[in-house]
């Protein structure tokens, strides 16, 4: 579940936090690096390489597949990638993109609008495979799917029943090869399942891959590499006519200890690296001598927050939460002396050396719809619990706090383990709320067996996670009550257990209207108006408790020409343009 539409089908967000220790041998597998390369490193295997199916981030698709349009994280403005042009009518219910010509696939074979319409209408908007994007095809209250049709060799309608902003987000979804995986949905498996959702996955031998962009895939080697060499079919040119990308080979290696990415990146064998505020300080003094830049681009996008299962449901005639519990969560004035409770100055002062700020909504803080003027909710323990006392909670003789019937508060606490920033947000939870009486049972767990507890079993009652974000407000994956990431009070998706008595309040149906409302308003100040109000509820009800963002800090080895680092794209998201000057030496 950790994927967005191209910056937008919002998921569960990795963050990973580098310890630095002192100075090691490297190990053997470290990549030796060579001119006209780049080498950076990821924590874990790849999941899949089907674009389609994928769930995680990172992934591979950014450097080998592009959409008809893109976002340019700098200006903020839609760009023509596949597409030539795109038109809109004046009603703002059709949209007519035209394809450029001679495009190839990275088999040398033509890439014409049949792929197109294919990887919208079989792939993407097909109900027999379960994905991410689809979600964010669904316009306004009808919540209906685009129709979407050729009309000549090079053009394709997107017709829409009602005027919806964030349609051109839906533009930027990667495009696939009709003439391979045509087959794959025309077949089923022998568990009768179509023979897509098993294809590409990552033992396919890369050469099987087609793509269509900068770079394809070359090697993939479980838990050491992954290896991309530039793709000979690739459409664009620099301003002299010359083929991109100017670098010929992009290698991710494989680390699953930060730590080892950090000595790699200090001995140059990376050239590039995250920088968290752990270690800011220690490669501040290296820069120079390092030959690397440390890039700040503000505060980064997405959220990390806390969240109470509301859910009040149950399945097979068991409550999904005990009830004592649930009735605790599902008290508003709780969740605001939580809120109240937690120490987000110190947090930002003590695990993010001063590197971040306060989020007080679902918004990223740099997007343009974030609202500035909402109060949030500072250290207050007082009024946490002024605020829990009114609610008919007490605090018995050992100052604990016990509710009306005199059960003492306590509740599990989860996040991903191997994230030391959430455990160590986690860990001052834990401590902070013990001050107004709480007792907080706090496990970092398996992401996979989190994942699980959050989609499938509903099993869990409060967790630290974050979502990914960007300059869009969209987001009926969380905020339609429907919606696979509606995690506070998740309606089981096809395929889970249903819940029986689950219980939706007005203002859950309030802020899913106000979304619907917000995507079909096309002023952008009108659509602020609606989204501000929406993140007001947000915060008066919290579903969710944010916390800090971090700021987007990274460290770019000073070999590649005319950076452009912002936090929405980081400092490769014009891979294709950069150069390598020196290589890795």
């Amino acid at each position: 579940m950790i994927n967005k539409l191209t910056k937008k089908t919002i998921s569960f967000c990795l963050s990973f936090l580098i310890i630095f220790f002192f100075l090691i041998p490297l190990t053997a597998c470290a990549p030796t690096s060579t001119p006209n390369q780049l080498v950076t490193s990821i924590v874990g295997d790849p999941k899949t390489f089907n674009a389609v199916l994928s769930q995680e981030s990172p992934n591979i698709f950014g450097l080998v597949y592009e959409g008809l349009i893109t976002e340019n994280p700098i200006t903020g403005q839609k760009e023509p990638v596949l597409a030539e042009k795109w038109e809109v009518s004046e009603d703002k219910l059709s949209i007519i993109v035209t394809l450029k010509k001679d495009l190839k696939w990275s088999d040398g074979q033509p890439l014409t609008i049949d792929d197109v319409l294919f990887s919208y209408n079989e792939l993407y908007l097909n109900p027999k495979i379960p994905n991410n994007y689809r979600d964010s095809f669904r316009i306004g209250r009808s919540q209906s799917f685009p129709t979407i049709k050729k009309l000549e060799d090079r053009s394709i309608e997107f017709r829409i029943t009602e005027p919806f902003a964030p349609f051109l987000d839906t533009l930027s979804v990667p495009i696939l090869p009709k003439h391979i995986l045509k087959p794959t949905i025309e077949k089923k498996s022998s568990d009768g399942k179509l023979q897509f959702l098993s294809t590409w996955g990552v033992d396919t031998p890369p050469e099987k891959i087609i793509v269509n962009g900068a770079y394809k895939l070359k090697n993939y080697t479980t838990g050491q590499r992954i290896i991309f060499d530039k793709n000979p079919y690739y459409w664009k040119k620099d301003t002299q006519g010359n083929q991109l990308p100017h670098i010929a080979q992009v290698i991710w290696a494989i680390v699953e200890s930060q730590d080892t990415a950090l000595l790699q990146f200090r001995s140059k064998s990376l050239d590039y690296i995250g920088v968290t505020p752990e270690y800011f300080s220690l490669l501040k003094k290296e820069d120079e001598r390092g030959n690397f830049t440390i890039f700040n681009g503000g505060p980064a996008y997405g959220t990390n927050f806390l969240s109470f299962n509301l859910n009040q449901g149950s399945r097979n005639g068991k409550p999904l939460i005990d009830p004592i519990k649930a009735k605790w969560f599902n008290n508003v004035k709780f969740r605001q002396a939580v809120a109240y409770g937690i120490d987000r100055t110190r947090m930002i002062n003590n695990i993010y050396r001063g590197l971040g700020e306060k989020q007080n909504s679902f918004m990223s803080i740099q997007s343009p719809f974030y609202n500035q003027s909402l109060a949030g909710y500072d250290y207050n323990p007082e009024q946490a619990k002024a605020l829990l006392q009114e609610a008919g909670f007490k605090y018995n003789s050992d100052n604990q706090l016990v509710d009306s019937d005199n059960h003492i508060v306590r509740f599990n606490l989860l996040t991903n383990a191997g994230n030391p920033i959430r455990e160590a947000i986690g860990a001052q939870i834990k401590e902070d709320l013990s001050k107004i009486g709480i007792i907080v049972d706090f496990a970092p767990i398996a992401f996979s067996v989190l994942v699980d507890k959050l989609s499938n079993s509903l099993d869990w009652e409060s967790y630290i996670l974050g979502f990914t974000g960007d300059n869009e407000p969209h987001a009926p994956n969380i905020w339609y009550t429907d919606g696979n990431l509606h995690a506070f009070n998740q309606k089981p998706q096809p395929g889970i257990p249903p819940v029986d008595g689950r219980i939706l309040y007005d203002w859950e149906k309030e802020i899913e209207n106000l979304y619907i409302e917000g995507a079909k308003e096309l002023n952008i100040e009108k659509r602020k108006v609606i989204y501000n109000e929406a993140q007001q509820l947000m915060s008066e009800y919290l579903p969710f408790i944010y916390l800090v963002n971090p700021l987007a800090l990274s460290a770019v080895r000073n070999c590649f020409e005319e950076i452009q680092f912002s936090a929405l794209g980081g400092a490769f998201w014009n891979l294709e343009e950069l150069k390598n000057t020196c290589g890795n030496s």
